[in-house]
């Protein structure tokens, strides 16, 4: 677009002299003809670098999710414990989602750079496949942040009321719930077969989204408002649940009496850890274009984006950016963030910052028993 703006601007200064003399025209056509060339050229460039970049982006989250798939699979089929069992059910949901919500939305995007669909001509025009696309990046957007604030809700009754979450949370209950997450994020996704809002590729013209850069319309706003809301929202509702959850077990861990063990709190210490890190990768990859897309919307709608409209392009090519190392980092938490490695990394610190015999001592290693010898060996 930048290129584009600088040929329409180059051009409107040479137009005025081709009234003057009909020489002079020959050349600014042919000035203006040269230039139009070469700005195509510079759009129907090969996109290797881009593809290759798409490639081992789409190759590095296939392996950490099948990776992170088997440690969950494996720990599902040994747990015993309900709301253990209950909990990996979800983060198992979870990763498989994020596993075909990596593929589709990368093989599409890949679709693109290889046929040289990176032009300014896509901009601001829709197919088949830019609805699926968008779609796709809709779903598998807030699935992710409707999981992890489900999650971050479970936990959190889970570790504050344990008679009422074992009284409330089955696998069957689960199962509903999770269905009903696919469902909620499917219907926002369709909203634009519907009329309700818009799908439209996105400068370079490699993905799509909702239309919040230019001809923003009332339910284009009323859409992206409606998607960033409920991601936003899911962050908010997951940050409440688990810093509940991390304050409590926390007073609990130091109301302990000395010499006490309770085995059974280290599932909670690592299930709530492991909600720390999902909801903090969420933040990191997702709210930057949840904020970015309203403030494209509005300021779209309102008609004051005006020169600032490469600025926010820009704004959106980092945000998607950053979204699609959502589902290569969410695996990681679970593969990184388990008991074993959680009680290795506490002996290394204790070992070198000597916290024996300080208040620290309270969280021993026992806090964190593996009831899985193969556990230590599985990453």
């Amino acid at each position: 677009m930048l290129a584009l703006s600088h040929y329409n601007s180059s051009a409107s200064l040479l137009l005025p002299h081709v009234a003057n003399d009909s020489g002079g025209k020959v050349e600014v056509r042919a000035a203006v003809e040269g230039l139009s060339h070469h700005e195509n050229l510079t759009f129907e460039e090969p996109t290797a670098g881009g593809a290759f970049i798409v490639i081992l982006s789409m190759t590095l989250g296939i392996i950490s999710n099948i990776v992170a798939l088997f440690i969950l699979v494996n720990a599902y089929s040994l747990q015993r414990r309900r709301s253990k069992a209950t909990f990996l059910l979800f983060a198992t949901s979870l990763v498989i989602t994020d596993s075909i919500g990596h593929v589709i939305p990368g093989a599409l995007v890949l679709r693109l750079y290889l046929s040289g669909a990176a032009r300014p001509q896509f901009v601001n025009s829709s197919d088949g496949m830019c609805q699926f696309l968008g779609g796709s990046m809709v779903f598998f957007g807030l699935c992710p942040l409707f999981m992890g604030c489900a999650m971050a809700a479970e936990r959190c009754l889970g570790v504050t009321k344990p008679l009422l979450h074992s009284s409330l949370v089955t696998k069957t209950r689960a199962k509903i719930c999770l269905s009903v997450i696919w469902l909620a994020a499917l219907s926002v996704a369709l909203l634009p077969c519907f009329q309700l809002g818009s799908y439209t590729y996105q400068e370079p013209g490699t993905w799509c989204f909702i239309k919040v850069l230019s001809d923003t319309k009332e339910v284009d706003v009323a859409f992206v408002v409606l998607f960033s809301g409920l991601g936003l929202t899911s962050l908010a509702v997951a940050l409440v649940c688990n810093t509940i959850s991390g304050l409590t077990l926390v007073l609990a861990r130091l109301r302990r009496q000395p010499g006490s063990h309770h085995s059974a709190k280290s599932h909670d210490i690592e299930m709530v850890v492991q909600l720390v890190g999902i909801m903090v990768t969420s933040c990191i990859c997702w709210s930057p274009l949840l904020i970015f897309g309203l403030m494209s919307a509005i300021h779209s709608y309102t008609g004051t984006i005006g020169q600032s409209l490469s600025y926010y392009e820009t704004l959106m090519v980092m945000g998607v950016r950053l979204a699609t190392w959502n589902q290569i980092l969410d695996p990681w938490v679970y593969i990184l963030l388990r008991r074993t490695v959680l009680r290795k990394i506490y002996l290394i610190a204790k070992c070198q910052a000597g916290l024996r015999g300080t208040i620290l001592g309270r969280w021993e290693p026992s806090s964190f028993p593996s009831s899985e010898k193969n556990d230590v060996d599985q990453v």
